[in-house]
């Protein structure tokens, strides 16, 4: 089933995500659901708020289909390092048509739980590493424009009014 994606102004996305803590049929079959979502919206990481479902879910493949085994599930993630730098362009599901310039570490290791309940951890470098924070963020209640300037922030805030206003968000 393809969820629609929940878009910027719904509270879902302002809370952190309540743990997991049953590991069933049911968990698989959102997961599945999720990964369904993220390619149908075309995107290349899925955090289960973006569903308007506040667990802490994310689905990640930044191969977008091309690597069966780079696609990532991260119940429960925290993450546990981080190296480097590195800045670029960022866009999020749930403010489409929008993207920034964020600067966030280079390579990241996240320490999840798998569909099962499983313990692991994944290191991440650049497009990985950056979709484990920017899930991670929203898991924790916090979009990639709290990572930008606060005039630029407040420029999207008052173009996606207009676009509400409008009719078209």
């Amino acid at each position: 089933m393809i969820y629609p994606i929940v878009k910027f102004g719904d509270p879902v996305l302002d809370r952190p995500a309540a743990e997991v803590t049953i590991f069933d049929d049911d968990l698989k079959k959102l997961i599945e659901d999720m990964f369904e979502s993220m390619y149908a919206a075309r995107g290349v990481g899925l955090a289960a708020p973006q569903i308007g479902i506040g667990r802490r879910i994310a689905v990640v493949d930044v191969t977008f289909k091309e690597d069966p085994k780079a696609k990532l599930v991260l119940i429960n993630p925290e993450i546990v390092g981080k190296e480097g730098r590195q800045r670029g362009s960022e866009g999020c599901l749930s403010i489409p048509d929008f993207r920034e310039d964020v600067s966030r570490a280079k390579i990241v290791t996240v320490r999840a739980q798998d569909a099962t309940g499983k313990f692991f951890e994944h290191t991440g470098e650049d497009l990985l590493a950056r979709a484990f924070l920017h899930e991670t963020d929203h898991l924790n209640g916090k979009l990639y424009i709290s990572h930008i300037s606060a005039l630029k922030r407040d420029l999207i805030k008052r173009k996606i009014k207009k676009l509400v206003k409008a009719g078209e968000w």
